[in-house]
């Protein structure tokens, strides 16, 4: 191409509207959400989750990826995994905290904004540090947490719990999930995963194992799976904090000069 000639215009159509579907369906959830349709709010945050995860990679294995697309995704991923969130979960049970006493009448918003407001500062962090993650993604991606929030209150809703007397609980569950975008722990990434290559006939068939086990009792199994991810890394570090304070226990001490 010349150097004369100008840049090519437009975008990229599949990624970016495998972007545009999980922004859609993070829209749909908030709307669900305003509805009392929880089950519907829980289910449309899945999808994006899987638009979400499907667009980058449609994007690399087509050479389509631009930074048009990025932006985009990023923006999208704000609204679904950010605000919806949030506002789900509010609606199902943090506004009822300000029934239980006056000094607790804004816990329940408050609550919702840290959620969004660290999805938004752990959006940016990783935006920044893109081309330094490859194998680790720090602090709990905003998918995940998103996940995990959902999964929550889908069980909840689906054993038939009310979110009003769970209001406490889910406080907790709100700033644990924020909290966790923005530590600086190490989640495994699965970047390294190449769906390109073979892989034995056994895997596929516990492929097939865990899609019926999901029939089965969507609800846990998701919320099992997010639930277990989010405790991977903090569990980890633990983990790797005693075994350094036993090598330095049973580490004999150095003989005095003579």
């Amino acid at each position: 191409m010349s150097k004369n000639t100008p840049p090519q215009k437009g975008i990229y159509l599949l990624p970016n509207l495998l972007t545009t579907g999980a922004l859609f369906a993070g829209f749909y959830a908030i709307v669900s959400a305003t509805l009392d349709r929880f089950e519907a709010a829980a289910i449309a945050l899945f999808i994006a989750m899987i638009l979400d995860g499907l667009d980058g990679r449609v994007a690399r294995m087509t050479n389509t990826t631009s930074d048009f697309g990025k932006e985009y995704d990023s923006l999208a991923d704000m609204v679904s995994f950010g605000l919806a969130p949030a506002l789900v979960m509010f609606e199902w049970s943090l506004q009822f905290a300000e029934y239980s006493s006056w000094w607790l009448q804004k816990a329940g918003w408050l609550a919702a904004f840290f959620y969004t407001a660290t999805a938004a500062l752990r959006l940016a962090r990783f935006n920044s540090r893109a081309l330094e993650q490859k194998k680790y993604f720090q602090g709990l991606p905003s998918p995940a947490a998103a996940g995990l929030m959902l999964g929550y209150v889908w069980v909840c809703y689906d054993i038939g719990w009310s979110g009003q007397s769970l209001w406490m609980l889910s406080f907790i569950m709100t700033l644990a999930a924020g909290s966790l975008m923005v530590c600086n722990l190490s989640y495994y990434s699965f970047k390294e995963l190449d769906l390109r290559n073979k892989i034995p006939f056994v895997a596929l068939l516990a492929i097939v194992g865990a899609f019926i086990i999901a029939s089965i009792d969507p609800p846990k199994l998701m919320f099992a799976v997010f639930s277990l991810y989010a405790l991977s890394a903090p569990i980890t570090h633990l983990l790797r904090i005693v075994r350094k304070r036993g090598r330095s226990v049973k580490k004999p001490d150095q003989a005095p000069p003579q």
